[in-house]
């Protein structure tokens, strides 16, 4: 075959395969169309003839043959033909039933000595069973088909050599047995592939939407982050500030500047975490402003915020501090960032907070302990959703956050991050 043969092939196989798409299609929706029409077909190839002919032992075969086999009147003809095609009608609903009652009627016929063309319907039945039907039905059928078999060999021995009858008669049931397996193990490996299939798209499309909600709750946290803090600033510096304008002017005067820069600050962190989301539907996505995410050298401007509202706020660290990463730095600035901020909220003005970041070995720890009422960051027997997103955001390095009152009568928060580097997937 030439490569013009082969290329040719191509639209071929192509309208074959939508062909056998729609036959298929077809045959899921009216599947007795099917079953009727391979009856239909037996009848015309195989009972016809015997019919018309008179049976196989007419005709121009050898004379051995013809005195082989009992001639039949049509009657009995045609009653032993309807018995074998017929139960092909519910051979794929019931394949046991149908090779059942055509392995009986198959006996009875080779007991009184006929042949019959419509004889194949016998192996058309075990190829319905072996691919319709349960396996553990299968060693009966095959032993039953034996049986049928061997009679069929004994009453043809004055015609052909019993072994010479049972090797081509077997060979044909071995070969309808091994086509209907050939095709069952076929259909449960394309179904098993379409499974495959579907549930990778369902895997996909879970997977989508978790990166979805993974990515929502980045935002809402990183938004709670900046707002929750700034606002509480600017909030507190406007309390201060109206009450300084009468009787201060200046201070007054400062808190207003300093509401402007927080302002300033809070609009340019959302403006960098909503540039990211904020695509243009008809060009490429807009550039975001950027600027660098905070760190632990940032943690000094935002304690000088939270003492221009109102607090004192002590500030000192240990170890090798400016050796940590980028992404431990951020988790680190945005848990005393949501630790003040409670701080801000919850205790009287002029409370001390006593702020501590200490790194030994593979442990980082955050201390920020107030000397304010221990009144608690949110309602009665409820966490706020600053304290979950402390816990959320230290879980990512193995950490954990505890918070509660302390004996002198203030508030403590302490977060512990595990700094051991992974390998291998563990820690």
């Amino acid at each position: 075959m030439t490569t013009d043969d082969l290329s040719g092939m191509g639209p071929l196989v192509a309208r074959l395969s939508r062909g056998g798409q729609r036959l298929r299609h077809a045959d899921r929706t009216h599947p007795w169309v099917l079953d009727t029409a391979v009856v239909v077909l037996l009848f015309l190839m195989f009972c016809l003839p015997d019919l018309i002919h008179g049976g196989v032992n007419d005709g121009d075969s050898p004379r051995r043959f013809r005195l082989a086999f009992t001639h039949l009147p049509v009657a009995g003809m045609l009653a032993l033909q309807a018995g074998l095609v017929l139960p092909l009608l519910w051979r794929r609903r019931k394949p046991v039933a149908a090779f059942a009652a055509i392995t009986a009627v198959f006996v009875l016929q080779w007991s009184l000595g006929a042949a019959l063309r419509a004889d194949i319907a016998l192996f058309v039945a075990l190829y319905s069973l072996a691919l319709h039907g349960r396996l553990r039905q299968l060693p009966w059928a095959c032993a039953a088909m034996a049986g049928a078999m061997v009679l069929v060999a004994v009453r043809a021995s004055s015609a052909v050599s019993v072994w010479d009858a049972l090797f081509f008669l077997l060979s044909t049931a071995t070969a309808a047995l091994a086509l209907g397996m050939m095709v069952r193990i076929r259909r449960a490996q394309l179904a098993g592939l379409r499974e495959r299939a579907a549930r990778l798209e369902i895997e996909r499309d879970q997977r989508s939407r978790l990166a979805t909600a993974t990515e929502r709750t980045r935002v809402a946290r990183e938004m709670h982050d900046i707002v929750g803090h700034n606002l509480s600033v600017i909030i507190t510096l406007a309390d201060a500030g109206a009450y300084a304008t009468d009787t201060q002017p200046a201070r007054g005067k400062e808190a207003l500047e300093l509401i402007g820069d927080t302002g300033r600050q809070a609009l340019g962190e959302l403006r960098r975490v909503l540039g990211v989301l904020r695509e243009r539907a008809d060009g490429p996505p807009d550039r975001p402003e950027l600027s660098p995410q905070p760190g632990l050298a940032d943690l000094e401007g935002l304690c000088a915020k939270v003492r221009a509202a109102g607090l004192e706020v002590v500030y000192r660290t240990s170890g090798d501090v400016d050796a940590l990463d980028s992404g431990v730095q951020l988790t680190v600035y945005r848990i005393v960032q949501e630790a003040l901020t409670n701080t801000l909220k919850h205790a009287d003005p002029g409370t001390r907070v006593h702020l501590a970041i200490l790194v030994e070995d593979n442990r980082l720890t955050i201390r920020v302990q107030d000397t304010g009422p221990a009144t608690p960051p949110g309602p009665p027997n409820e966490e706020g959703h600053g304290l979950v997103g402390m816990r959320e955001r230290a879980a990512l390095y193995g950490g954990t956050v505890s918070a509660g009152p302390t004996g002198g009568g203030g508030w403590s928060i302490e977060a512990v991050l595990d700094l051991t580097p992974e390998s291998g997937g563990d820690r």
